[in-house]
């Protein structure tokens, strides 16, 4: 016997037949039924109901019983028939009409909430900084690569290959800090591109950046620690930071070599660093700033967090090698992500753990965060073996450097250098513009999104929104075809902005 639909099921669970009374006839009770049901919203407006034939028999009761009752229900508006398509419930039930004196009623306009009730300080204080752009592609939004030309075919091919195979083990939860595949190819290839010091033991798979920023702080930081990061500083690591309750964080200044280390600052417990590309400006932190920065930690028994979130895209001079690898056993866990190589949906980030951290950093992220992805972590790990992954990089590496320099020779011939970065790393998938002192960056970033070009203030990523005044411009997500475009319109709102 087939099994009956949600609506049967929900007009028998309802006691249809004693709805009105026994007296009334059975098309009057199932009227009453499923005109309660919605009005109750228990059948939404535009959802289809069962042919009057699959109701019948699932309710034991004539076709003509239906049919009546569908046609009273049409006659007063609640339900709609569209030939050939069904049955639905009306958009627009006939109270909702009356009230409105006939008219369409307007949607309830929403509150400004004056207060967050209910919400903890740390959250509150996350939501007054809060920075992720509700657009997340197109010219020229910094940090995101060309999803365009990622390999699908190749990807949904190993994907299927490994699907059609896997057993139980790769589709329930995990608990080793990822499957043994991806952690032996990372570690095989960050020895090579990257100059990590690492076995497959030390790789801790991750959602991302952000979780393995987390889970560092989470773990290794107590109430009352000082905890240092780059000023200016990437948003993600701050808004983690203020999701910690009683951390200290020191936003500690980036010059020309990367983070400063000025004397008289409180001794941290976790230093938070991006060396191969500082996070905005692009700097490359110097071998002596960063020898020094290993021996201060080694001497506080501090832990630095080597972010190294797209040090994939050099495209001139020599690779930067890791800071990582720089000593044996250094004190760094070392943070990388899939996110700009591949493409940030897949949600894949990794960690390179000092031995001491690996195995209970692994256990502690088994219990918060009930490690999935299995299956995308065994693909992944395919392309890096069979060559793929580094074949795509190079690819890639090649178009962006192009995109780059188009968007330079635009900025430099129609701007003028004062407007071209003032640290020029090569590398990356962003730079710095930077705009003149009286410029609001904010505003003009505001102003930018109505004229269709992303770009973000650097203003935003220093402590307290006070800093140099620029623009981070992406040029990963916008094609040649695109740039000039762009960057015309850009030009029109800065003539106005900064005349």
């Amino acid at each position: 016997m087939a099994k009956p639909s949600v609506c049967a099921d929900l007009i028998l669970q309802m006691g249809w037949r004693d709805a009105c009374g026994p007296r009334q006839p059975l098309n009057r009770r199932l009227y009453h039924a499923i005109r309660r049901a919605i009005d109750s919203a228990a059948l939404a407006p535009r959802s289809r109901l069962p042919a009057s034939r699959d109701l019948a028999r699932e309710l034991g009761v004539s076709r003509n019983t239906v049919n009546h009752a569908y046609g009273q229900l049409q006659v007063e508006g609640y339900v709609c028939s569209q030939v050939g398509s069904g049955t639905y419930v009306a958009d627009i039930l006939p109270e909702a009409m009356l009230l409105s004196g006939g008219r369409m009623p307007q949607p309830p306009a929403v509150r400004q909430a004056v207060s967050r009730p209910g919400l903890s300080v740390q959250a509150q204080d996350l939501l007054a900084h809060a920075s992720v752009s509700e657009q997340q592609w197109g010219a020229f939004m910094p940090g995101v690569p060309d999803v365009t030309l990622f390999p699908r075919a190749l990807y949904a091919r190993l994907h299927h290959r490994l699907l059609c195979h896997a057993g139980p083990g790769l589709l329930t939860y995990g608990t080793q800090g990822g499957v043994a595949a991806i952690r032996h190819a990372l570690a095989q290839h960050l020895r090579v591109a990257r100059s990590v010091h690492c076995d497959a033991q030390q790789v801790l798979m991750t959602e991302g950046v952000h979780q393995a920023i987390e889970l560092v702080v989470r773990s290794l930081a107590n109430p009352g620690d000082c905890v240092w990061m780059e000023d200016p500083g990437y948003w993600g690591i701050a808004n983690v930071l203020r999701m910690q309750h009683g951390l200290h964080t020191v936003r500690v200044p980036v010059d020309a070599e990367g983070m400063q280390l000025p004397a008289g600052l409180p001794a941290p417990r976790l230093i938070f660093v991006t060396p191969s590309h500082q996070y905005p400006l692009g700097a490359v932190m110097s071998m002596a700033r960063r020898r020094a920065l290993l021996a201060y930690a080694r001497e506080a028994g501090a832990w630095i967090v080597e972010d190294d979130y797209d040090s994939e895209f050099r495209f001139s001079g020599s690779p930067v090698p890791s800071m990582q690898g720089m000593e044996e056993d250094a004190p760094v866990i070392y943070v990388g992500t899939f996110s700009k190589t591949l493409y940030p949906g897949l949600r894949m980030g990794y960690m390179v753990l000092p031995r001491l951290l690996a195995q209970p950093l692994r256990r502690i992220h088994a219990e918060l965060y009930r490690e999935g992805h299995q299956l995308s972590q065994h693909v992944v790990a395919e392309l890096i073996r069979e060559g793929h992954y580094a074949a795509h990089i190079r690819r890639m590496r090649l178009l962006y450097g192009k995109r780059r320099r188009m968007l330079l020779g635009l900025i430099e011939r129609y701007l003028g250098a004062a407007y071209l970065p003032a640290i020029e790393s090569g590398a990356g998938l962003h730079f710095v513009m930077p705009l003149p002192e009286h410029a609001d960056d904010v505003k003009l970033a505001a102003a930018l999104r109505h004229a269709s070009v992303l770009a973000q203030p650097l203003s935003r990523y220093y402590a307290g929104g006070q800093g140099q005044r620029g623009l981070l411009l992406g040029y990963g997500s916008v094609g040649e075809e695109e740039i000039g475009a762009a960057f015309f319109r850009m030009l029109k709102v800065l003539a106005g902005a900064l005349a």
